[in-house]
């Protein structure tokens, strides 16, 4: 600004809400990830801000076998 570097802690606004939560989603796309938030009760409390994040799968997939391991193990 006016020809100085600026610094953020990020791409997002500065603001001074505190982060109440995260929530994962499994959704085909915004669309689908906005009619599974809208039945949410949390939003009636405040508003929510949806972020595509990366394929989970593998992991999802992973934590799976590794839940039916230790199940069938005790």
């Amino acid at each position: 600004m006016n020809g100085k570097a600026s610094v953020t802690d990020g791409p997002f606004t500065e603001t001074k809400e505190q982060l109440g939560g995260i929530l994962v989603l499994e959704a085909r796309d915004l669309n689908h990830a906005i009619e599974l938030m809208s039945k949410h009760p949390g939003v009636k409390a405040g508003p929510f801000e949806i972020r595509p994040a990366e394929d989970l799968s593998a992991m999802v997939a992973e934590s799976e076998k590794r839940r039916f391991r230790e199940r069938k193990a005790s």
